[in-house]
């Protein structure tokens, strides 16, 4: 029954919607033992898959509806989806968004025709002043995930992926409030009934995977996550109610795992992701599969510049890339110059130094070196620690 309505749902929109491409991974693959390919959702028209859902939503409504106007809360790829589709319809569309959504989300929202509100610190914020402003406009009100024709447009990703790897054997999918994997586990679990349908949650905004383990739908007081397309409070009766019959498992991935998979996706692929289109890559580790067939959802690639920077930075440091530690060194010539050659001996870049009297334990006599470095990952931090240790010196990692 789902799976025809998502089938009419396809022919309904993919005048609008990009068929995104479904790329090999060999690192990924390398990692995990298994063949693992990426959806690239990031690569949809808006940046992301919310676009499906929206445009067969705003189509589906009736005139007099669309007359009405049209609001929506989002963190962002939503908002984006509903304003370019309202906009392609020629329906007015209000935007509520939570005053920490990514600048480059918001001027993208307003660029695409909405009229943009924000307000609060997270979705749900957003949510109740959307769904304030729905009642004293009489606007319609597009929900994010907990609709029925929302769900069937993401659902759109499952045949695509399907057509083209018709034998795949686990779909890995973000979730927030759970539109994306309801959608692709309606689809999906009716094509093929063995195909593992697994969630991918962060650890800071796991509403959705609380539910799914103690069988009841739970909310969260707060989510703190660097996903915030996926930082949702409180799930969807609908999303749980779909996700309890057809989904699998659901995982959980920590800030620093997702930023991991981040800097991976963007120097072996040099594809941009923003931290919940990474998460579901994240999730390879948590999985104890071999010589699987998984699909992974790049759900989105709308990410700024500032973010970027520090998802880099600290996938680096995740990686072992980057390490800083400080020594407490005597304060005499030439202490400095000899640190210097040891690093350059065991082939360390130097990004930053700070020599500093004031933090040494011993001010009278030392002088305490914090020193930031380039390196090539986890064996040659190990080296360098031992390095020092082996000839006298205390040292202690930052990070």
């Amino acid at each position: 029954m789902h799976l025809n309505e998502i089938k009419k749902t396809r022919e309904k929109i993919k005048d609008v919607i990009n068929k995104t491409p479904i790329l090999y991974s060999p690192i990924f693959s390398k990692m995990t033992n298994c063949s693992v390919y990426m959806k690239c959702e990031n690569l949809q028209l808006t940046g992301a898959y919310k676009i499906r859902g929206a445009l067969n939503k705003i189509r589906s409504l009736s005139d007099e509806e669309k007359s009405k106007g049209v609001v929506c809360s989002s963190a962002g790829n939503h908002a984006q989806g509903v304003a370019y589709a309202a906009s392609l319809l020629g329906v007015e569309s209000t935007i509520v968004m939570p005053k920490t959504t990514p600048y480059l989300k918001i001027q993208s929202t307003k660029d695409f025709g909405g009229n943009v509100v924000l307000h609060g610190n997270c979705y749900d914020d957003a949510f109740l002043k959307a769904k304030s402003i729905e009642e004293n406009n009489n606007s319609v009100f597009i929900h994010p995930f907990n609709d029925i024709n929302v769900i069937y447009g993401q659902g759109t990703i499952a045949l695509e992926i399907l057509e083209e790897i018709s034998d795949i054997d686990i779909i890995l999918c973000p979730i927030g409030g759970g539109g994306l994997i309801s959608g692709i586990s309606l689809a999906a679990k009716e094509i093929n009934p063995s195909i593992k349908i697994i969630g991918v949650q962060a650890e800071g905004a796991n509403a959705m995977e609380q539910s799914f383990k103690n069988g009841n739908l739970i909310s969260l007081n707060s989510v703190n996550t660097i996903a915030d397309g996926i930082a949702v409070k409180s799930p969807g009766d609908l999303t749980y109610k779909i996700i309890k019959e057809y989904v699998d498992d659901i995982v959980t991935v920590s800030d620093q795992e997702i930023a991991e998979a981040f800097l991976i996706l963007c120097e072996k692929h040099k594809l941009l992701a923003e931290a919940s289109g990474a998460a579901s890559l994240a999730a390879l580790k948590k999985l104890n599969y071999t010589d699987k067939k998984i699909a992974c959802v790049i759900s989105g690639g709308n990410i700024d510049m500032i973010t970027i920077s520090s998802l880099i930075n600290d996938g680096l440091v995740e990686r072992g890339r980057l390490f800083c530690f400080t020594l407490e060194l005597p304060d005499i010539p030439g202490q400095l110059q000899e640190i210097s050659r040891i690093l350059s001996e065991l082939n360390a870049n130097i990004v930053q130094l700070e020599h500093n009297q004031f933090k040494a334990s011993n001010r009278l006599k030392n002088v305490l070196l914090e020193v930031t470095i380039e390196t090539n990952g986890i064996e040659h931090i190990t080296l360098i620690k031992d390095t020092f240790i082996n000839m006298g010196f205390k040292i202690n990692q930052m990070y």
